[in-house]
């Protein structure tokens, strides 16, 4: 009797704790992957013919004609209406007069703003290059340092002259470069920038020197192409080879 209790209290002691033992728990499931973003058709080609390709051509070189003049950013619907108006021959909501007059207002408002840096960073350049040891400065704020002094004549603004030179801007870009194509070029004088003008008549024929000309002396607001922006201070390289004296 004592033996088949001891193997009911066993038994129920094993039930007790197969009840109270923890269960594992399910593994959780992975993260769902997102649904796939459906692909945008392609959209249709802009130029189909050869008007769009005219019409796309024709804003291309408007567009950049208005970047280089300080223009960032402009009304298109307006700019659509002037040209559909001058093409179709409706009547103009501005006359010619009140049209240019605009366009040469606005146009120096924006390179006013546009130079504004470049003559900011020539004025800062020049102040601190005058103090440089050989640098000499002209009354109209050009300077000039001599790398080689020459023994020759010295030319008159009616003379031809013949150089070589390099030109660069501050950040060391150059824009032209006679040295490098070989040849040196023959200029009449009178035709050449006011800072050549300033200083060449002050170098003998033989001389090399380096000049430092301020925008209004070099290419002013307006500065010349890509690679010369306006407002720019310049910096050259020149080498006065020889002068040819005017015919009288």
């Amino acid at each position: 009797m004592r033996f088949v209790i001891t193997i009911l209290t066993l038994a129920l002691a094993t039930a007790v704790q197969a009840q109270t033992k923890p269960t594992a728990k399910p593994a959780a499931k992975p993260a769902a992957k997102p649904a796939p973003k459906p692909v945008a058709a392609a959209p249709k080609p802009l130029l189909r013919n050869g008007l769009d390709s005219l019409s796309y051509a024709i804003g291309v070189n408007i567009g950049t004609n208005m970047k280089l003049q300080g223009i960032d950013n402009i009304n298109y619907v307006a700019l659509n209406k002037g040209m559909a108006d001058a093409i179709k021959g409706n009547q103009p909501l501005m006359d010619e007069n009140t049209c240019n007059m605009t366009i040469q207002q606005k146009l120096q408002e924006y390179m006013s703003k546009k130079n504004g840096t470049q003559k900011e960073e020539g004025r800062k350049f020049l102040e601190n290059n005058k103090k440089q040891p050989g640098v000499v400065e002209l009354p109209s704020g050009i300077q000039y340092k001599i790398i080689t002094q020459g023994s020759g004549v010295k030319p008159s603004l009616e003379d031809t002259i013949k150089v070589h030179y390099k030109g660069t801007t501050l950040d060391g870009n150059i824009f032209d470069d006679s040295y490098s194509r070989g040849e040196p070029i023959e200029f009449p004088l009178n035709g050449l920038i006011e800072g050549w003008k300033q200083t060449l008549v002050l170098m003998p024929a033989g001389s090399k020197w380096q000049l430092f000309i301020p925008s209004d002396y070099a290419y002013g607001e307006r500065g010349a192409g890509a690679n010369i922006p306006g407002g720019a201070t310049l910096i050259f390289e020149l080498e006065l080879l020889d002068v040819k004296p005017a015919k009288k």
